[in-house]
């Protein structure tokens, strides 16, 4: 492991399933943190027969979120497992689950019982709305009660994201209470209770939106690529395809139309931003033949002389060209597998744990010598 990650040392005890707690729990990894993977005996994590696609017996949606951890088998149901996770408790730093509501309490193993046996626990619980209402919370519902689907697509029918965003937002906001209540803890030495809602996550992707009912009586719509409040700030067709127009303020509007000989800037309709917002129809009347007249490669060549912010739209393999990959071993073929990196960096330290995603229960003899060893 890297002796310059930042979470180098830290004990994290996994409970988490599926998508949200797995991602937060990765990223942890990434960090540096020791991620021990609890799961049930014989089926293991659900995620683990998501598919196809499977690379020789093993999902890929399992392998894309569980990097650097290792996986042991406890039966939670089984009083003596359940002392074995007391146990490990006892030595952790970090725990998350995304049960529902009230299952950790059923089993003796909720934030209040095992801060008795470990007071600086960071105790991270996942869920649909909050730990004061059951009932599950999967990622398609939360996006439909979050308001979102009503403000994406063309207004016909909302639209969820095509990416899981309920599940990742709510993994990357664990993330950053579980190092804020770290923070904390060095202050006063108290562990905490990180209550994590993905129905709030998604409330607060909102932002302008939100603002726009709460202060100005405006009821947000699906208006499909393009921005309510900037103009032109939109997809458009091209020759061959379709390009994305950043032009978000009048500067830009200006070198736009000077790039291309127009005096649209002069125009009193499309003089400022509020301008071209309110008369949005009657200049896309012009932007939308003038864009379909060359290719996305010529009209990229054609901005880039003015640096006007524009890109193409790109299809998901496209898009991978310009990630930051990290490779691992398959866990049984040792074959290279593939999965995106961290998505920031801190320091040199690389972005990416150097375990690959585990065996099922690989790992428990290993995890029990290292955390509860009388020496450590």
């Amino acid at each position: 492991m890297d002796d310059e990650k930042a979470l180098q040392g830290l004990r994290v005890l996994d409970l988490s399933r599926v998508l949200s707690g797995p991602y937060a729990t990765m990223c942890l990894a990434d960090m540096g943190a020791d991620v021990v993977k609890v799961e049930r005996p014989g089926k293991g994590d659900d995620t683990r027969s998501f598919g196809p696609p499977f690379v020789d017996g093993v999902s890929t949606y399992f392998l894309s979120i569980n990097r650097g951890k290792r996986s042991i088998c406890l039966d939670l149901k089984s009083p003596v497992d359940r002392e074995t996770l007391k146990e490990l408790a006892a030595r952790a730093d970090v725990l998350v689950e995304n049960f529902r509501p009230g299952v950790m309490k059923r089993l003796g193993l909720s934030y209040a019982e095992l801060s008795e046996l470990n007071p600086g626990l960071v105790y991270c619980s996942i869920s649909g709305f909050g730990q004061d209402k059951e009932g599950p919370g999967y990622d398609l519902m939360v996006q439909g009660l979050s308001g979102i689907p009503s403000v994406t697509g063309d207004g016909i029918i909302p639209t969820k994201c095509g990416a899981s965003i309920a599940d990742l937002v709510a993994g990357m906001n664990a993330v950053q209470a579980i190092l804020a209540a770290l923070i904390r803890r060095g202050r006063s030495g108290a562990g905490a209770l990180v209550d994590v809602p993905m129905l709030d996550g998604q409330l607060s992707l909102l932002t302008y939106h939100a603002s726009a009912w709460l202060n100005g009586g405006v009821t947000p719509r699906a208006i499909g690529n393009a921005h309510p409040s900037i103009h032109p700030f939109c997809a458009y067709r091209t020759q061959d395809g379709h390009l994305n127009l950043a032009l978000g303020n009048d500067k830009l509007f200006s070198e736009f139309c000077a790039l291309l000989q127009l005096d649209w800037d002069q125009d009193e309709r499309f003089a400022t931003n509020e301008k071209r917002v309110e008369n949005r129809d009657v200049l896309d009347a012009l932007m939308i033949p003038l864009m379909a007249g060359r290719s996305t490669e010529t009209w990229l060549e054609c901005l880039a002389e003015k640096a006007v912010p524009a890109g193409p739209l790109l299809t998901v393999p496209d898009a991978l060209k310009n990630a930051a990959l990290l490779s691992h071993p398959h866990p049984t073929t040792g074959q290279a597998v593939h999965s995106v990196a961290l998505p920031y960096s801190i320091g040199d330290a690389s972005r990416g744990s150097e375990r690959p995603a585990p065996e099922l229960g690989a790992h428990r003899q290993e995890v029990l010598d290292a955390w509860l060893s009388e020496t450590e």
